[in-house]
């Protein structure tokens, strides 16, 4: 198997105010959509949400009612990080975690969806981006304490 993703896909209990956080708050549109699932393009990957009932039912497996993952969103700049924090804000959405340079460098801020999915806007100074703003690797890491 390859190392690579091409849908990740999060489970909402209430499918239609998530469309509305992520379409209203965050401006993404979606390529595709149906009553259970929508699908927003990505870069080089696709991002579902689905109904939890039946990501549950379809994948066999009980979803729980915590998120045991954040999104990562990288950007060069730290002022593209202040930028979007004050944007978002601006827009009601809940800051879990306001500005906040870590030792190594850097920026970055946490912030939640309408059903607690954490997701982090960040500059960090170890991932490189492309000129798509994709992530091309890590820098390592093991000099750094935890």
């Amino acid at each position: 198997m390859e190392q690579r993703l091409t849908v990740l896909t999060i489970g909402a209990r209430d499918l239609r105010r998530m469309r509305e956080f992520y379409e209203q708050k965050l401006g993404w549109k979606p390529v595709a959509e149906n009553d259970d699932i929508v699908f927003y393009r990505m870069n080089g990957f696709l991002f579902s949400i689905a109904r939890k009932d039946e990501l549950a039912a379809f994948t066999g497996a009980p979803l729980g009612e915590q998120p045991s993952f954040t999104f990562g969103y990288n950007v060069r700049t730290e002022q593209e990080v202040r930028d979007i924090h004050s944007d978002l804000a601006a827009r009601g959405v809940k800051i879990t975690r306001g500005l906040t340079v870590p030792p190594f460098g850097g920026l970055f801020f946490y912030f939640q969806d309408v059903e607690g999915n954490i997701l982090e806007v960040a500059c960090n100074p170890f991932i490189p981006l492309d000129a798509n703003h994709d992530a091309t690797g890590h820098k390592p890491i093991d000099h750094i304490e935890t």
